[in-house]
């Protein structure tokens, strides 16, 4: 009886090509996939920060178009849903202060992401990202706009 020539299986050396394969491809996802992390934590803080964008509008319109009663309080009165109490689970409305003809609202991200969007007197709309813990968290710089 002679030996088969035929052994079925894989060679050592098929394995190590094979699990090379897969390291360089982890190498290449997992960075990509704590991106999209990280854009999704700033995703809800722009959320509340636009909500509290539209609750000052609407407190001006019901104060003769002055943002002076722009506030967390007030803001979260107009808008229930907008969260003022600080939070490492949830974004939340850290920040808004108005004058008569300019408001500023800031919201936090639970990564530390602080997102901004200010009206000047002249109307014109600033939107600003500021990450004071990871330093990368605004589109991968300390701070960036929107």
């Amino acid at each position: 009886m002679g030996h088969s020539q035929d052994e079925s299986g894989f060679s050592l050396l098929e394995l190590l090509v094979v699990m090379l394969v897969i390291g360089i491809l982890a190498a290449i996802a997992i960075p990509s996939f704590l991106n999209q992390k990280n854009k999704a934590i700033d995703a809800q803080a722009k959320e509340v920060v636009v909500m509290a964008q539209t609750a000052a509008e609407t407190v001006a319109t019901d104060n003769n178009g002055t943002y002076s009663k722009v506030k967390p309080s007030e803001l979260n009165k107009e808008e229930p849903a907008l969260r003022i109490a600080s939070s490492t689970t949830d974004a939340y409305l850290s920040a808004a202060t108005g004058t008569a003809t300019e408001y500023t609202v800031t919201a936090t991200a639970t990564n530390g992401d602080e997102l901004t969007i200010s009206r000047s007197a002249t109307g014109s709309i600033e939107r600003k990202c500021v990450s004071p813990i990871s330093k990368r968290g605004c589109s991968g710089g300390e701070r960036s706009s929107w």
